[in-house]
């Protein structure tokens, strides 16, 4: 069973109106989360970050359940990751997407919980459509956005009023030797941007809820973020 931790981060900040809290899932791939279940219930809202599905296995069993199982727990959000572009399974999947209680943010945004909560989708190849960012910036409060490609952060979102980011495909880098990633996918050998906090507090990368390579990660525990916003007086 893979071995999976409950990663707690907090974020403060006058833009934040009241305290929230967020599970972010990111890289489920298609894989067995019963165990996560327990912990997403402590959330107000769940953030799908991408690769619900895995494009190198035929299926989506788990990834239909779980657009079941994570709104009865909290409402949920999904942006999408490379995976979903990818999938042979994606035309069918879709339809249960749209009729599930989960709310699919493809490059879009909406209020909830008082901050302003987008998702940048994926490109598959080539650059994203960041259009929307910019009228997502110009909203009052806090803007966090859900982008699957942490490479993709300074190009396509730095340059916008976004509060924080926060993505997976990194999986922590697979194996992990001295607090830095050997290999990441979008990044190559040793990347950069694979696990925790960079550009000052406004990138969040967790490593992902499950190992879908075909070698272990090593020093490298898969985990679930459950990220604490907290209003801050100015």
């Amino acid at each position: 069973m893979t071995r999976r931790l409950i990663t707690h981060e907090t974020v403060a900040s006058v833009r934040i109106r009241q305290s929230l809290t967020l599970a972010l899932v990111a890289d489920l791939h298609n894989a067995p989360y019963a165990d996560l279940l327990s912990a997403m219930r402590q959330a107000d809202g769940i953030l799908i970050i991408g690769d619900l599905l895995n494009r190198h296995r035929d299926g989506f069993d788990r990834a239909a359940a779980f657009l079941k199982d994570a709104p009865a727990c909290a409402p949920t959000f999904y942006a999408l990751g490379n995976h979903e572009r990818g999938s042979g399974d994606w035309e069918a999947f879709y339809p249960l997407v749209r009729k599930s209680r989960v709310t699919l943010l493809d490059n879009a945004f909406v209020s909830f919980g008082g901050i302003v909560l987008g998702g940048l989708s994926s490109p598959g190849y080539g650059r994203p459509s960041a259009s929307f960012l910019r009228k997502m910036a110009a909203r009052p409060g806090f803007k966090l956005l859900m982008c699957h490609h942490p490479e993709m952060y300074v190009s396509a979102v730095a340059p916008y009023d976004i509060d924080l980011t926060v993505s997976g495909h990194a999986h922590g880098g697979q194996v992990r030797l001295m607090g830095r990633g050997l290999y990441a996918p979008g990044q190559g050998l040793f990347p950069k941007l694979t696990s925790g906090w960079y550009f000052e507090r406004r990138l969040l990368v967790s490593r992902g809820v499950t190992n879908s390579a075909g070698v272990p990660r090593l020093f490298n525990p898969c985990e679930l973020i459950l990220l604490h916003l907290e209003p801050k007086e100015r």
